[in-house]
């Protein structure tokens, strides 16, 4: 079945907002056959409910090379606006990314080539960042893209800079995400240096996400980033840092637990895991920290104790060295005014 994307209705502000002195923004979303449908969508619905809140703020649409439907990776079929032939150069414009990358279109890129240059904002989703270094308009760039994909990218076009860890990067005109969902971040992030804080929260609440994950937050959970170790005693110790990072996580107890000798235990768990325990504990502790800064209303200082931290300042430095923002900043993403 095919369905043209759209948007359910965002619930009006009692007295809509109008916009002065600013041109309507044009945000082009680019369709092609074997794209990844929330790549288009997850935004698609943040710059759409950003028009419902602002009303003229936003002019949304959505064109293929020959105005033809295409059909995501999913299998769901895509009725486009237009053609992008027919289409003006935009405010915005939009890649997403998905299977389709895989398959270089010569045609796409030159499409790319001419008019990416013109948009004053050029945005990928996941690997669409990769159709846009094929069209050379990553070159000299700091990018990102989805982290199973990262190394193709920087492999293929070596005068692209990749970052692999965080969610998204912004690089002057240029703004990349990682995979599907992160896009959804990014677009906020667009809309509230469009409209303010405000009005991006208003639209996270209503798409029940969070405003909004910091773009240096890394890609994936300490859980996802590492393997899960082949012999139960480490499997066990895995799950005994979840469970606990407040406790003392030192080689020495984790690995009395294991019944291994330190450096038996520190050599097993770094060739079955894919990272060193103390690298493990770190990214454990952040989570920890993480997920009661955004879920919870507890001070920092219990936050600290609870994550293993010890003191506020302990954490302070975690969380600046991993995310580049201190604790308290970290929060004020996810609650718009102090927590009692």
């Amino acid at each position: 079945m095919a369905e043209k994307v759209g948007n359910p209705s965002l619930p009006p502000s009692p007295v809509p907002p109008r916009i002065e002195n600013m041109a309507q923004r044009t945000v082009l979303f680019v369709l092609f056959d074997g794209m990844q449908s929330l790549d288009v969508t997850g935004p698609l619905e943040v710059f759409a409910g950003a028009e419902q809140h602002t009303p003229g703020t936003y002019r949304i649409r959505t064109a293929s090379l020959d105005g033809a439907p295409v059909r995501t990776s999913s299998g769901l079929t895509v009725v486009p606006d237009e053609t992008l032939a027919q289409t003006d150069a935009p405010h915005t414009l939009v890649v997403p990314g998905g299977q389709g990358t895989r398959r270089p279109d010569a045609h796409l890129t030159d499409w790319l080539r001419e008019h990416g240059p013109r948009a004053e904002r050029l945005v990928s989703v996941c690997t669409g960042a990769i159709r846009l270094a094929e069209a050379g308009l990553l070159d000299g760039r700091r990018v990102t893209t989805h982290w199973a994909y990262s190394d193709k990218l920087a492999r293929d076009h070596p005068a692209v800079e990749v970052d692999p860890d965080p969610i998204y990067v912004r690089d002057g005109q240029v703004s990349t995400s990682a995979g599907v969902t992160s896009g959804i971040d990014l677009a906020l992030a667009l809309v509230e240096e469009d409209l303010g804080r405000d009005a991006a929260l208003t639209i996270a609440r209503h798409l029940v996400v969070f405003l909004r994950r910091p773009g240096n937050q890394a890609q994936f959970s300490a859980q996802l980033a590492a393997q899960t170790a082949r012999r139960e005693p480490l499997r066990e110790v895995q799950q005994w840092i979840t469970e606990h990072p407040a406790d003392d996580l030192s080689v020495e107890t984790l690995a009395a637990r294991a019944r291994l000798s330190p450096r038996h235990f520190a050599r097993a768990f770094q060739t079955e895991t894919g990272m060193t325990p103390g690298r493990y504990v770190d990214r454990v502790r952040l989570e920890h920290a993480r997920r009661l800064l955004e879920d919870t209303s507890d001070g920092i200082e219990e936050i600290s104790r609870a994550s293993g931290y010890g003191t506020p300042e302990g954490m302070r430095r975690a969380f600046v060295k991993a995310l580049g923002t201190a604790p308290s900043e970290y929060r004020h993403r996810f609650h718009p005014t102090p927590a009692h």
